[in-house]
């Protein structure tokens, strides 16, 4: 993994693609077991985790349904403070079992945003899986079920993760050079 260049910034290698199939599959193992005789339906957050929630898709072996969410917060490196809701839910989640699945949780705003919409209509579970956990940027009480990393706060991109739109095409996660 050699340092790459996304618009105006330059990032190096943080996390490679091996150990990051490693643990998506761990991931993929534990909620098999955990919703054992159950049909799970996954909410995938757009943009960001479509590659994970792909990738963690493909390692469950049980019945589930995957469907898709558009939310976003972020502008640049930063989160812009507002959750905007681009495409809605269209699927009935009453009494459903409900996991919702994020790239990336740092500040918590948009997870924490979004799960009274969820409750509002009555699954009987929720779960949130997020690929990337960032504690040391959480601002809101969102405690994610499933973490594939927790990594310090520093702005990231790979593996569904971009900067302004480039980059998320990267098989592996990169961090941000400070200047």
């Amino acid at each position: 993994m050699l340092q790459v260049k996304v618009h105006d910034k330059f990032f190096k290698p943080f996390i490679d693609k091996v150990t990051i199939q490693k643990r998506v599959e761990e991931l993929g193992k534990k909620i098999d077991e955990d919703y054992k005789g159950l049909k799970p339906l996954f909410l995938s957050v757009l943009n960001g985790s479509f590659v994970f929630a792909a990738d963690l898709f493909r390692c469950i072996s049980i019945e589930a349904e995957i469907s898709f969410i558009k939310l976003a917060s972020y502008k640049g490196t930063s989160s812009t403070g507002n959750v905007v809701t681009a495409i809605g839910m269209e699927e009935n989640l009453h009494q459903r079992q409900v996991v919702l699945l994020e790239d990336i949780i740092d500040t918590g705003k948009t997870v924490h945003s979004f799960i009274p919409e969820i409750i509002s209509r009555q699954p009987a579970s929720l779960k949130i899986a997020t690929f990337l956990s960032k504690p040391d940027a959480l601002v809101y009480d969102v405690k994610a079920d499933y973490v594939g990393f927790e990594v310090p706060n520093k702005f990231v991109l790979g593996y569904g993760l971009d900067y302004d739109g480039l980059g998320r095409n990267l098989p592996e996660l990169y961090e941000l050079v400070e200047d």
